[in-house]
């Protein structure tokens, strides 16, 4: 059996231990792994007809090569945020010759090149990371002939058909630990302390994070917030803090109510533009409501840098060892996920099924804007 293995999107603590979990399990199984580099454009960059000249774009895993990947960050694969069903035309190889013209104007669609890299290179089962993008056309590849599997990470924990995602964990506690920090510099100077952090539809890391760190306001993807209101709650929160600051949680994907999300840039591949900004939007806004000071600090790429914490290293070991445990049973065309604490599987294309957002009215106070549990019996263990 020859597997092949990529990661797509942007990486987070716990891709390296999914690698090795894959390439050990494979390897212990007399099979014979091949990586791609950056995503999606690994194949695409991949010449079927000339595997040597394109060879910087593939190559193999050995149990040598990941043996001491699982204790850093990030992926020794790279990322990229390629579609290949939908690529601009100018961005594509002229090597691409399998290509289809795409409904939207300038775009091309390479599936057919891809599926003919996978014959060339003899890949049996073609394995995908990362979020709903990149598990979405490998559920796209599935259906046109080459069996996938996928494996879900996002540091939002978003992917819709899993109770948990990699990535996550290491996400919200970094985030605590560096709010916490932050505490110390925004008594000292009497502020309000805006902490902006990832979450571009759903607002599930910074509702943990402002309910782990005790934030005195989260502000959520999924509830606009009124700015004069918030200006009122913090001012409050400040006035009755003994050390006089009050702190601010907020997802990237916040909306100030009657304003649109805070994007920037040009659409990648799959429609998204760069969100950032609205840390500082909110800082602006309350400074010009309140007079206080303000302290505004974008968590941003610190909270995927670095090496993954202990859930993120036993899920993503977990679910490599599980993808190649299905496959050894002839399954494939599925996604590996967590369900009621249980390790279990799903279709491929679960993540294009549904959305994964938090509970409004189940954990968050709407009007106090903060994290709420209306009851924690029956929740899962990551407040899904």
């Amino acid at each position: 059996m020859h597997l092949g293995i990529l990661t797509g999107g942007g990486d987070v603590p716990g891709l390296n231990a999914a690698i090795k979990a894959v390439v050990n399990e494979a390897c212990r199984n007399g099979w014979t792994v091949t990586g791609f580099r950056r995503g999606w454009a690994g194949p695409v960059q991949t010449d079927p007809d000339n595997l040597e000249a394109t060879a910087d774009h593939h190559f193999p895993l050995t149990p040598d090569f990941v043996r001491s990947i699982n204790r850093s960050g990030g992926t020794i694969l790279h990322s990229s945020r390629t579609r290949p069903s939908r690529m601009k035309a100018s961005d594509v190889p002229p090597h691409v010759t399998k290509r289809e013209p795409h409904a939207d104007a300038g775009y091309v669609d390479a599936t057919g090149h891809v599926l003919s890299v996978i014959e060339a290179l003899k890949i049996d089962v073609l394995i995908a990371i990362g979020g709903d993008d990149t598990l979405s056309y490998a559920a796209e590849l599935h259906e046109a002939g080459a069996p996938t599997m996928c494996i879900p990470k996002t540091m939002d924990n978003d992917v819709f058909g899993t109770d948990y995602c990699i990535g996550f964990s290491t996400c919200v506690t970094r985030s605590v630990e560096m709010i916490n920090r932050l505490r110390t510099t925004a008594g000292s100077h009497e502020r309000f302390l805006i902490v902006e952090m990832f979450g571009r539809n759903c607002g599930m890391s910074a509702l943990a994070a402002g309910y782990l760190a005790d934030a005195d306001r989260t502000l959520i993807a999924e509830v606009p917030f009124e700015l004069e209101r918030l200006a009122e709650l913090m001012t409050r929160d400040r006035d009755t803090n003994p050390s006089n600051y009050a702190v601010c949680v907020v997802s990237e994907g916040a909306m100030v109510s009657g304003e649109g999300i805070i994007e920037k840039g040009e659409a990648d591949a799959y429609g998204h533009r760069k969100l950032g900004g609205i840390g500082e939007r909110v800082g602006v806004g309350l400074k010009e409501l309140t007079g206080t000071n303000m302290m505004i600090q974008n968590l941003g790429y610190l909270l995927r840098s670095g090496p993954p914490d202990a859930v993120d290293l036993i899920v993503a070991k977990n679910f490599g060892t599980q993808v190649v445990q299905l496959i050894e049973e002839g399954r494939t065309g599925l996604m590996v996920s967590i369900s009621d604490g249980r390790y279990v599987t799903k279709p491929a294309d679960i993540s294009t099924r549904g959305e994964h957002r938090v509970d409004v009215a189940g954990m968050y106070d709407t009007q106090n804007y903060r994290p709420k549990i209306s009851k924690v019996e029956g929740t899962t263990m990551y407040l899904r």
